[in-house]
């Protein structure tokens, strides 16, 4: 049996000026403003440079705050089932607790169902090897000619 080598996966973190941490800190608080969380954080040029720069941090931010929603989703799923009385807009309500739950993993789960009966004449046939066929000359009758 062989034994595999382990991977580390973990990559190292980059490290962030107290600029750049200011900036995630503000872009929660400011639920994604980027324009107004650099202004908070105390960049003075546009934005999309301390974006640009930020954007794996700004994907694993993304990440957290829909794991932290996605409780939320699943209530609301749940009250929206078990309601005798009619919700505003439930149709959008499901579709966003839906799509939020899918994309944290924990929506529906597509499965193939692979079934591999054979019932009846059908079937795997297995072969011998092939062998090589030793042929002398007086075996055979040449019929090219």
């Amino acid at each position: 049996m062989a034994i595999l080598p382990s991977v580390d996966n973990t990559v190292a973190k980059k490290q962030l000026t107290p600029k750049q941490e200011s900036f995630l800190e503000h872009l929660v608080e400011t639920h994604g403003d980027a324009k107004k969380a650099a202004e908070l954080a105390g960049y003075k040029s546009h934005y999309h440079h301390v974006v640009k720069g930020l954007k794996s941090e700004i994907l694993e931010l993304t990440q957290e705050v829909l794991a932290n929603s996605a409780p939320k989703a699943a209530f609301k799923l749940v009250e929206i089932m078990e309601s005798n009385r009619p919700i505003v807009q439930a149709n959008n309500k499901l579709a966003a607790a839906q799509t939020l739950l899918d994309r944290v993993g924990v929506g529906k789960i597509d499965r193939v169902d692979v079934n591999h009966n054979v019932n009846g004449g059908g079937g795997i046939f297995l072969m011998p090897d092939k062998s090589p066929i030793d042929l002398e000359e007086a075996d055979y009758e040449d019929v090219s000619e």
